[in-house]
Order: structure tokens, then sequence, then C-alpha cells
């Protein structure tokens, strides 16, 4: 085998890995949905009126921020007859606006225009939503009916 040869083969084998791994180093670079709702390994913990939730966070700005947030001593209260609200001390970024659907109780959202937590325990529909996460293992805590202390805090 002659260098040339070896060179060849070696441009010919660098072509091919080059060709194969840059359309997956293109869409990394590309960045996330804004809108995700893909699970990350960020939980947090919701702890009023003696009962604690859990809720796993999306890959999303807006959840992200708010993980950066924490710890957090707030007060929940009832709003509607389908979930309970928190109010936060500054709004969260609207990077991860975008339309979703499939909504069920047992969401974590924000609410944009007045820059609270939603948290369902019924159905829902509404506007001006960013899905945060989802709780771990139900919502029963949310059914209780009163305006309490709440603690979030990240696990």
């Amino acid at each position: 085998m002659t260098t040339s040869s070896y060179l060849t083969r070696r441009a010919l084998l660098g072509a091919t890995f080059a060709t194969a791994t840059l359309p997956y180093a293109a869409k990394g670079q590309e960045g996330r949905d804004p809108a995700s709702q893909v699970p990350t390994d960020v939980r947090i913990r919701i702890i009023f009126n003696g009962m604690t939730m859990t809720a796993t966070l999306y890959d999303n700005p807006s959840a992200l921020e708010l993980a950066s947030m924490l710890p957090l001593d707030l007060k929940i209260e009832d709003y509607g007859k389908n979930e309970k609200i928190v109010y936060l001390p500054r709004k969260l970024t609207e990077e991860a606006s975008g339309p979703f659907d499939n909504e069920q109780p047992g969401d974590l959202c924000y609410f944009k225009p007045w820059g609270n937590l939603a948290l369902f325990y019924a159905d829902y529909s509404w506007d001006g939503l960013i899905r945060l996460g989802r709780f771990d293992s139900g919502f029963d805590p949310l059914l209780v009916r009163g305006e309490f202390p709440v603690r979030i805090e990240r696990i």
C-alpha cells in the first residue's frame, strides 16, 4: 500500500464519518424546542397544609427558570373549581410559549398574563399557559380547599 492510497482511504473514511455525524451535530446546535414537554431529571417538591406533592419539570426555558428560583416560600390558593394558584415573586421567561393540547389534570403550568403557577386538578383549557411539568403521583392535596403557606423546593 502506498502512502497516497493510505491517505485516500483515510480521507474517504473521514468524509464518510463526517457525513454521517454532521446532521446530528447540526441538530444539537439548533437548540431545544422552547415549548418542549420532554421530562427532565429536575424534580420539585410542593409542601402545604401538612401535605407533599412532587412534580417533574419539562425541558423548556420557563420550567428551568422556575427551578433556578427555588426554594420559595409563598401562598397557595384556590382559583375556580379546577386549580390552585401560586403567585411567583417575579415573572418567568415566556420563551417556552407555544400551543399545546392534551391538557389534563396533574399539569403544572405557568399563566403568562398574571405571572402565577397554575396547579390543575381537573380539566382545563386556557390560552396563555406554558406547561412546566407534571405531578409525579397524583394531586389529591390540591383537592383540599383553602389558602395555605406553601414551600416549593428542588429535590
